[in-house]
């Protein structure tokens, strides 16, 4: 086995995290301030302090920030928040959840369907919030103490090296060199697995009681997984039925309800007005999205025809934004300028100086941005860059219940 790893490193390049990437690609979207006294040189070089006021509409229950590091497990953290909140929404005491375990838990999963698919789907360490769902009703769940996944010699997630051992392994499995593949390839991926994130648990000790990951979900989570709903919005398809949501990280070819652009924030804000937080899988690769000064909104220009003051001052301020339309939406999705980046946590609404509406957003980044870990998106960019939510369908208005038959 020791061979086999060394020559998969050898063979295959170390994955770059498309996390990191992302983040580094958005890292230089912020705003600046000119100071007076600073020299020539270094006037609008300076990073900017809030410009934005925000006054909170709606702030529902929710544990504390995360940092998924370098990982791509933001579908994990922000699902397995979302879980923490529907528990002290119940009335339980919230317990940090363990994101590794849902990851463990999908990557088993995943490498069953790329195999069966001969390679023919994305590999990687993404997924889809309904991945945590689906994962929760087929193997339960684990307080993050109980498994942390850190078994390499790091205190954070780096994911790196083993996804890259990972996917040389399965490339292996897939060119089938034997003319029969053997059974043998699942414990030899799951040995490498269990070597870097821990063997799952079967049984463990929390609070002085002793659980199994699915007695311990039934216990002290509490949540029914059918009760959960998934929805997006593409205008090639039915509206209030079930459609493939057509993106790589939906390895599983989950079904999403297909709904009206307007019902993606109907149904964000009747879910808040009424307590339930949403799942939230959007596209964040946009200048317009600042993680520095945690915000995130559609001017009305496109980038590429502004000028380099109002490129410099974007996120100067609370300023017009341009009216998002279906067709816009759609558009966008189709020619690659929409993509699945990444996973939060929707848990309150806030208004800013001028009255406008953003929604407050849980990431898990980390806390080091004007926010502390958070971010306010506005209803315009939710309508335009949105891939799906997911939350408790009794947060869903009754009237799209009845269209969808939920």
């Amino acid at each position: 086995m020791k061979k086999f790893i060394m020559l998969a490193l050898v063979l295959s390049p170390v994955l770059a995290n498309a996390q990191d990437e992302l983040i580094k690609k958005i890292e230089s979207n912020h705003s600046y301030v000119t100071t007076p006294n600073a020299p020539a040189n270094k006037k609008d070089e300076v990073k900017d302090t809030k410009k934005y006021q925000f006054n909170t509409i709606i702030d529902l229950e929710h544990t504390g920030v995360r940092n998924q590091a370098s990982s791509g497990t933001c579908w994990s953290y922000s699902t397995n928040s979302f879980l923490e909140s529907e528990m002290m929404r119940m009335g339980k005491e919230p317990i940090e959840l363990s994101q590794i375990f849902s990851a463990h838990c999908v990557y088993l999963e995943k490498a069953d369907a790329f195999v069966r698919m001969h390679g023919a789907i994305a590999w990687g360490d993404g997924g889809e919030c309904h991945d945590v769902i689906n994962m929760y009703a087929k193997y339960g769940a684990v307080p993050q103490e109980v498994y942390t996944g850190l078994q390499y010699g790091t205190t954070k997630n780096k994911f790196a090296e083993m996804m890259a051992i990972l996917k040389s392994m399965l490339d292996a499995v897939v060119s089938n060199p034997n003319g029969k593949l053997t059974p043998s390839w699942k414990k030899a991926y799951e040995d490498v697995l269990n070597s870097y994130l821990g063997e799952m648990p079967g049984k463990f000790k929390f609070d002085n009681h002793w659980y199994t990951p699915q007695s311990f979900a039934e216990q002290r989570v509490g949540i029914h997984p059918e009760d959960y709903v998934e929805l997006g919005s593409l205008t090639t398809d039915p509206y209030y039925k079930k459609t493939v949501l057509m993106v790589p990280d939906n390895w599983a070819f989950q079904r999403v309800y297909n709904v009206q652009m307007e019902d993606l924030t109907d149904i964000i804000d009747n879910a808040l007005n009424k307590g339930f937080t949403v799942a939230w899988a959007a596209d964040v690769s946009e200048k317009y999205f600042s993680w520095k000064n945690g915000v995130a909104y559609v001017p009305e220009k496109d980038y590429e025809d502004m000028d380099d003051s109002e490129k410099k001052y974007i996120f100067d301020g609370p300023k017009d934004e341009r009216t998002i339309t279906p067709e816009m939406r759609q558009r966008a999705f189709d020619n690659y300028e929409t993509t699945d980046d990444h996973g939060m946590h929707i848990v309150g609404m806030a208004e800013d100086q001028n009255g406008r509406k953003y929604y407050k957003v849980k990431n898990s980044w980390g806390d080091k941005n004007d926010y502390k870990g958070f971010i306010y998106v506005s209803r315009a960019y939710v309508r335009y860059k949105t891939t799906s939510i997911l939350l408790h369908k009794n947060g869903v208005p009754n009237t799209l219940r009845t269209k969808m038959n939920f």
